[in-house]
């Protein structure tokens, strides 16, 4: 009901954008732009024309809305209208916006149009973003806000307060983050209990001393593990001196997940890893599934040259030819299955790859419960089927159904753990990959059983 009802009021509010636009009627645009929250607007930009988009974005005053509407924006589009806009405009829009998402847009848009536009920041503004964008790309460094509150730990409850009441600058103050006498991170308070305390207490007996941080290289992962985990808010980045460079944020960490969950989904269906696929051209489109299903093509025309070695046993016994769809249908399934949910336990934390052994024999036990149920019923149904035929038939169809499943289900995990392994993102192992080697290895069985026991 509430996706109905929300779907609806997206076309509402589209019809009406696009009739105000048809009449110029540049005032009533702005009134609408106010009103409508940011996050809503970029929704909305995704059906509107090149022209209407451009219409619209120089309608925006420069200030905070306009600033978190870019930082909603789809890539694509966002790219699309910043590189075309006057790179002036775009500074004034920045300084509404913290280091991170300055960052982050730069880091999309092409060289010329990047330098332009730090040129007309402040220096020190300049100079965090410039940071940050020295960081590895989808790193915690990458993501984090430097606009920090630190206090020092011998500063007593009332004072701290006070300070946080004073402070306009700090990015989203969900913990007040407490330092040495060599502004070293050494502990952490929530504001509940700064609040609550005695106001004569110092930050150091009311801190938390044990702080769950991570470097600015660590991977943006990671630190969503970490912020899933535990249920932070907020997770410090410090260097390897422990001093305090940034945090990073839920909210950031909600998009990284988000991000990351499409990506993975896309490459476990073979669609490349482009989040942003649905605003691609065709062509580009083409172009980023290509390689995946070459990988498809490969196992069909192994799989064609293995059948092509039993042709004779085919021209014999034609019934044979009947269940090569169900026996590499049924094994590539289960296969898949058991890639998506190693590739998702990897993802979430819950699959260590310390425990291989134990994971791929608890999945190849499954391939057996359901190996044995289904090749039973596919061993009847093709006794039943094709009772002209060799009597061995469905005792081949049951075994090759059996075997398959389970092989499906022993490369389906063990595919994934092993990249992930390696250090190469598992997502990667799943889709074609799987079901390439799943079909050539399920019709060599099939094949292999039949000869062995329907007599030459």
């Amino acid at each position: 009901m509430k996706k109905e009802m929300f779907s609806h009021e997206v076309s509402v509010l589209r019809n009406t954008f696009r009739r105000l636009l048809r009449r110029h009627a540049h005032t009533n645009l702005t009134k609408i732009i106010r009103k409508t929250h940011p996050a809503d607007l970029a929704v909305l930009f995704r059906y509107f024309t090149d022209t209407e988009q451009k219409t619209l974005f120089d309608l925006m005053t420069e200030k905070e809305h306009t600033a978190e509407f870019l930082t909603e924006l789809d890539e694509a589009i966002l790219v699309k209208i910043l590189e075309n806009e006057d790179p002036g405009r775009i500074a004034t829009i920045f300084h509404k916006l913290g280091s991170n998402d300055q960052a982050e847009i730069l880091n999309l848009l092409s060289e010329p149009m990047t330098s332009s536009i730090l040129e007309l920041l402040q220096k020190e503004e300049k100079k965090e973003v410039e940071e940050i964008m020295g960081y590895p790309e989808d790193s915690a460094g990458s993501m984090m806000s430097t606009d920090v509150f630190t206090l020092h730990k011998n500063t007593i409850a009332r004072d701290a307060i006070q300070s946080l009441q004073d402070q306009e600058e700090a990015e989203m103050v969900f913990y007040l983050y407490v330092t040495d006498d060599d502004d070293r991170l050494v502990g952490v308070i929530s504001l509940r209990d700064l609040v609550t305390t005695h106001p004569d207490k110092t930050l150091d007996n009311i801190m938390i001393k044990n702080v769950i941080s991570v470097q600015p290289e660590t991977d943006q992962e990671e630190v969503a593990k970490i912020v899933s985990r535990y249920n932070y808010l907020a997770v410090p980045v410090i260097d390897l001196e422990e001093h305090m460079l940034g945090i990073v944020t839920v909210d950031d960490v909600v998009d990284v997940i988000r991000e990351e969950a499409t990506e993975d989904f896309l490459q476990m269906a073979g669609a490349g890893k482009d989040r942003e696929i649905l605003l691609k051209s065709s062509w580009g489109n083409a172009r980023a599934r290509l390689p995946w299903l070459f990988a498809s093509w490969v196992g069909g025309v192994g799989a064609v040259a293995i059948i092509g070695v039993f042709k004779n046993m085919l021209e014999t016994t034609i019934a044979l030819a009947a269940f090569i769809p169900v026996i590499i249908g049924m094994g590539g399934n289960i296969g898949t299955q058991s890639s998506t949910i190693i590739v998702r336990g990897l993802a979430t934390g819950r699959v260590d790859i310390g425990n291989n052994l134990k994971i791929i024999l608890k999945e190849i036990k499954v391939g057996l419960i359901l190996g044995v149920l289904y090749g039973l019923l596919l061993g009847i149904f093709a006794t039943l089927k094709f009772v002209n035929t060799t009597p061995y038939l469905g005792l081949i169809v049951a075994l090759s159904i059996l075997s398959s499943m389970i092989i499906s289900t022993f490369v389906g995990t063990l595919m994934p753990l092993l990249l992930s392994k390696l250090n190469v993102d598992p997502a990667i192992a799943t889709g074609p990959f799987v079901t390439t080697s799943i079909d050539i290895i399920g019709v060599t069985l099939y094949f292999l059983i039949a000869s062995a026991l329907i007599p030459v």
